[in-house]
């Protein structure tokens, strides 16, 4: 089995994690266009082609070395009526990229961040520390891949597919 997290949003990331616990992560593909207002404003928006093309690579992995199938967790969006243009952003980002994991025939399921962080991150932590927490528990979990050198902020992606593994390891899948 193959667990791909997949943190929503422009500035989000793509974890896998095999069922052996060796990983990989992406930045998640955008691209910077102009909106479709009436004033000058540049938007940023998932390249779903780009997208595509990762998730292909691990679909065609998993044929190869027959895993036992491909599954995503997929991070609800923020949705907050007082924050209307990342709510805009968030509702965007999962469309195009619920498009492509539909065209590819993945299972997924929504996960929601506390759902995740409860299981991997300590408690306690104020939201301005989580990303920190989410990146040195990824460093320590994954010692293998370059967060630094990649300019990684976090490691949610990552951890969300480390959380759907343990979830099926322990039997206790949604």
């Amino acid at each position: 089995m193959i667990y791909l997290g997949i943190d929503n949003g422009v500035s989000g990331s793509i974890g896998v994690v095999e069922h052996d616990g060796l990983g990989a992560y992406y930045h998640m593909p955008i691209r910077k266009e102009l909106s479709y207002t009436k004033k000058k404003q540049w938007i940023s928006r998932i390249d779903t082609v780009a997208l595509k093309l990762i998730l292909s690579s691990i679909i065609k992995k998993d044929e190869d070395s027959n895993t036992g199938g491909v599954y995503v967790s997929l991070e609800r969006p923020m949705v907050n009526p007082g924050r209307f243009q990342a709510t805009a952003s968030a509702l965007r980002a999962i469309e195009a990229t619920l498009i492509v994991i539909e065209d590819l025939k993945i299972r997924y399921r929504y996960v929601d961040s506390k759902e995740w962080q409860k299981d991997l991150l300590p408690k306690g932590l104020k939201k301005e520390e989580l990303k920190i927490a989410s990146l040195q528990i990824g460093k320590r979990l994954f010692p293998f891949i370059a967060f630094d050198v990649l300019k990684f902020k976090d490691a949610d992606g990552l951890l969300i597919a480390e959380h759907q593994r343990r979830m099926d390891v322990k039997g206790e899948s949604k």
